[in-house]
């Protein structure tokens, strides 16, 4: 009897562990598995200078991810840093990585104002240029990179960043030259180039309702001007308590009206407390103060970490709602080492935004908050 005792008792103990396995562990997916949709990661310069070496980075890339986009070797400093003098070393070996291990790349950026090449808007002593002069370096610009790539990238950012949190457009260079124009300019210069291509319009601050409209009107009068757009990205750099998840639904609901897809494209969600208000505009700067940076040792207490997890469920749970709207979910780094926010807008932060810890271990509710599912393990 005792023994049957013991027996019963191990018996009764892996029973209860067995109710505490999560419905996916007999098999452990991969991420990109555990949604409905392609799921997306930038790669850092650092990381596209090591493809090839077989790293754990590389390999993580490659096994939990369907699709990446290159942080900044396919922008127009890296690829057109003097006129008519293109460098595309980097980003072949990039999508040639990418392409062997059945990713798909979005190419990203043609038009942006910022990481722009000095000569590209202006003229030798450093005024503007003209409006022709303009128009002749877009289009060659966008066309011989589109052309290069031809085949080898499925999407492109036409047009990055070009509308204001209140709706106005965004008077950078382009704009004082041309108005509104430029972003007709290289839309058409995309398609020429490339008529199977995805051509894409990409905007951080969706939670403006004034930017939405602006953005669904542009979509709007490009259609009506005959002119091509698939999509639109909502780059959704979000904070842990802010903006809410309503204000994105409103987005999707707006832009997706005017019969375009949509892509989350920059993903993550800053823990760390601000002292400005909520941008990703990458010219934003404040000074070092330690009460901005509360958890520099590089962990978060527990109830933080929960509440991160928390937050990615919610959100994917959204994502999820909207999937045959949604086109890709693409994550903005792949680490929290690598990523853009612990230098932004303050360097020397510590953040914590991504699925994958500063030791490349996957968060412990990352695969539960993919699926949307309730968390367990925090």
């Amino acid at each position: 009897m005792k023994h049957l005792a013991i027996i019963a008792l191990v018996l009764s103990s892996f029973v209860a562990q067995a109710q505490e396995i999560p419905v996916f562990s007999r098999k452990t997916p991969t991420l990109k598995e555990l949604v409905p949709f392609r799921l997306g990661v930038a790669v850092s310069t650092p990381q596209v200078e090591a493809l090839g070496s077989g790293s754990r980075k590389e390999k993580l890339i490659a096994r939990h991810f369907n699709q990446v986009v290159a942080e900044n070797c396919m922008k127009s400093f890296a690829l057109q840093p003097r006129e008519g003098e293109f460098h595309f070393d980097e980003a072949d070996k990039f999508v040639d990585w990418a392409r062997a291990n059945n990713l798909a790349v979005v190419g990203h950026v043609l038009v942006w104002h910022s990481q722009l090449p000095v000569w590209f808007a202006k003229n030798a002593d450093g005024s503007l240029c003209s409006r022709e002069t303009l128009l002749a370096r877009m289009e060659n610009h966008i066309k011989t990179v589109v052309a290069h790539f031809k085949g080898r990238v499925y999407a492109w950012d036409v047009v990055n960043e070009a509308i204001e949190a209140d709706g106005s457009y965004r008077r950078n260079d382009f704009f004082k030259i041309l108005g509104e124009e430029y972003i007709d300019a290289a839309f058409k210069f995309a398609n020429e180039a490339d008529p199977d291509i995805q051509l894409w319009y990409n905007d951080y601050g969706n939670e403006s309702a004034a930017k939405n409209a602006t953005i669904a009107a542009l979509v709007r009068r490009l259609k009506d001007s005959g002119l091509r757009i698939d999509g639109v990205g909502l780059q959704t750099h979000v904070r842990i308590d802010e903006p809410s998840v309503d204000a994105y639904e409103d987005a999707i609901k707006t832009i997706s009206a005017e019969g375009v897809k949509l892509a989350i494209t920059e993903l993550d969600v800053s823990v760390l407390p601000a002292a400005w208000n909520l941008s990703a505009e990458i010219s934003s700067r404040a000074a070092y103060d330690a009460k901005f940076n509360p958890w520099p040792e590089g962990r978060l207490p527990d109830d933080v970490n929960g509440r991160l997890g928390e937050r990615y469920r919610e959100l994917f749970l959204l994502f999820r709602r909207y999937s045959s709207i949604i086109e890709r979910v693409t994550f903005w780094g792949l680490s929290d080492g690598d990523s853009w926010l612990n230098d932004f807008p303050m360097a020397g932060r510590t953040d914590y935004p991504l699925l994958f810890d500063r030791s490349l271990r996957l968060k412990p509710w990352a695969r539960r908050a993919l699926a949307g599912q309730k968390l367990r393990d925090r």
